[in-house]
Protein backbone atom coordinates (compact mmCIF):
# COMPACT_ATOMS: atom_id res chain seq x y z
CA UNK A 1 0.00 0.00 0.00
CA UNK A 2 1.29 3.41 -0.78
CA UNK A 3 -0.70 7.15 0.16
CA UNK A 4 -2.82 8.24 -3.02
CA UNK A 5 -0.26 11.44 -3.41
CA UNK A 6 1.78 8.73 -5.30
CA UNK A 7 0.16 7.71 -8.03
CA UNK A 8 0.45 8.62 -11.30
CA UNK A 9 -1.79 11.07 -13.20
CA UNK A 10 -4.56 9.73 -15.20
CA UNK A 11 -3.89 6.10 -13.85
CA UNK A 12 -7.44 4.35 -11.95
CA UNK A 13 -6.58 3.45 -8.37
CA UNK A 14 -8.62 1.25 -5.62
CA UNK A 15 -8.77 2.65 -2.31
CA UNK A 16 -7.62 0.11 -0.14
CA UNK A 17 -7.67 1.83 3.35
CA UNK A 18 -9.16 5.57 4.90
CA UNK A 19 -6.93 6.66 8.12
CA UNK A 20 -7.03 9.48 10.20
CA UNK A 21 -9.20 10.35 13.43
CA UNK A 22 -12.67 8.69 13.02
CA UNK A 23 -13.42 12.72 12.29
CA UNK A 24 -11.11 12.67 9.58
CA UNK A 25 -12.10 9.10 8.07
CA UNK A 26 -15.77 9.81 8.49
CA UNK A 27 -15.25 13.71 6.41
CA UNK A 28 -13.38 11.20 3.60
CA UNK A 29 -15.88 8.67 3.85
CA UNK A 30 -18.69 11.02 2.95
CA UNK A 31 -16.57 12.91 -0.44
CA UNK A 32 -16.57 9.54 -1.38
CA UNK A 33 -13.43 7.77 -0.50
CA UNK A 34 -14.10 4.34 0.69
CA UNK A 35 -12.68 1.40 0.84
CA UNK A 36 -12.96 -0.59 -2.94
CA UNK A 37 -14.36 2.60 -4.46
CA UNK A 38 -11.91 3.36 -7.95
CA UNK A 39 -10.94 7.19 -8.03
CA UNK A 40 -8.04 8.71 -10.42
CA UNK A 41 -5.90 11.69 -9.68
CA UNK A 42 -6.33 14.51 -12.18
CA UNK A 43 -3.50 16.44 -11.31
CA UNK A 44 -0.99 17.32 -8.38
CA UNK A 45 0.83 20.48 -7.02
CA UNK A 46 2.60 21.37 -4.43
CA UNK A 47 -0.23 22.36 -2.11
CA UNK A 48 -2.35 19.26 -2.87
CA UNK A 49 -4.09 16.82 -5.60
CA UNK A 50 -7.28 16.78 -7.39
CA UNK A 51 -8.91 13.78 -7.83
CA UNK A 52 -12.11 12.23 -9.57
CA UNK A 53 -14.03 10.44 -7.23
CA UNK A 54 -17.30 9.36 -9.11
CA UNK A 55 -18.54 11.84 -11.07
CA UNK A 56 -16.94 14.49 -8.50
CA UNK A 57 -13.77 16.54 -8.65
CA UNK A 58 -11.94 17.18 -5.20
CA UNK A 59 -9.20 19.16 -4.16
CA UNK A 60 -7.08 17.29 -1.46
CA UNK A 61 -4.57 19.07 1.16
CA UNK A 62 -1.22 16.12 0.80
CA UNK A 63 -2.05 15.84 4.60
CA UNK A 64 -5.45 14.61 3.91
CA UNK A 65 -4.16 12.79 0.73
CA UNK A 66 -1.61 11.00 3.11
CA UNK A 67 -4.35 9.26 4.94
CA UNK A 68 -5.80 7.83 1.60
CA UNK A 69 -3.81 4.22 1.05
CA UNK A 70 -4.20 2.55 -2.46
Amino acid sequence: MMPIMLSDVGEEIIIRKVGGSPEIKKHLEDLGFVVGSVVSVLSTNDSGLIVKVKESRIALSREMAAKIMI
